[in-house]
């Protein structure tokens, strides 16, 4: 038998338990977990609390077997300068993974960016990570469905079937897509889908000291993640591709790219 049919096999009698990484690796989720009509996973980022410390990025390396010391990486920040002349200056070192040491702009090979304090009219940090869209462009563009949508509204990477064609990687309009430096398939986050399933909140959400992240249930009116969505004034990025992004932001800049 081989080591794909046997997890199917067997994926029945691991849902509800604690699924580790490694098996939700291989286990097609739309077996491993039933469908329930009371679970939509959403997400929210509060960037007024959001420091640009990078626990975040380094927890979800961790959580993930993503090597610390590469660029690629499932969640980075990003720091938006605007200065008086009308300028944005954004920058993301390494994803954010050591946080924002220097108040230079990183401008990669043009080398950094005095700004002084007199010349800066805002300031501020975003977190980004994939947006599980209702829609995704990259379920569309994969040619051999190893990227798909559960019936909970996340979309996974089957890494026994992705081919590596990069059609996903090129397709995402907002960059969450990357090669696994280790496993050379495509990778992206999955909103920690092994530790949601068992109770457990994000690497990211649990990492960050601040509570800038949060993940919540779209379908329980009583959750506080969807109480500040349907209640107060938040944003998606890039909302003119139609995917329907299901992270959602407080506090978010018309300038952010």
């Amino acid at each position: 038998m081989k080591r794909r049919d046997f997890l199917k096999g067997t994926a029945i009698a691991v849902a509800g338990a604690s699924v580790p990484l490694a098996a939700l690796d291989w286990i097609d989720a739309r077996e491993a977990f039933a469908a329930r009509d009371d679970l939509r996973w959403i997400f929210l980022v509060d960037t007024h609390k959001c420091v640009g410390c990078g626990f975040c990025v380094k927890a979800c390396k961790y959580e993930n077997n993503i090597p610390q010391e590469t660029n690629a990486t499932r969640t980075w920040v990003e720091r938006y300068v605007m200065t008086r002349d009308g300028q944005v200056h954004a920058d993301s070192p390494r994803g954010a993974n050591e946080g924002f040491i220097s108040r230079a702009i990183d401008r990669g090979t043009a080398g950094p960016l005095e700004i002084a304090d007199e010349d800066i009219t805002q300031a501020f940090f975003v977190p980004k990570l994939c947006n599980q869209c209702d829609l995704p462009s990259c379920v569309q563009v994969c040619p051999v469905g190893a990227t798909y949508k559960t019936p909970d509204g996340v979309v996974l990477v089957d890494r026994t079937w992705c081919i590596g064609c990069g059609y996903c990687v090129m397709g995402c309009p907002y960059g969450v897509r990357f090669f696994h430096p280790i496993e050379h398939v495509a990778e992206k986050c999955n909103f920690c889908y092994h530790r949601i399933h068992r109770g457990e909140s994000t690497a990211c959400a649990t990492a960050c000291p601040f509570g800038a992240r949060k993940i919540g249930n779209l379908r329980d009116p009583d959750d506080p993640v969807t109480k500040v969505v349907m209640t107060q004034r938040v944003g998606v990025l890039k909302d003119a591709f139609g995917t329907k992004p299901q992270v959602y932001y407080l506090g978010l800049n018309m300038e952010v790219r």
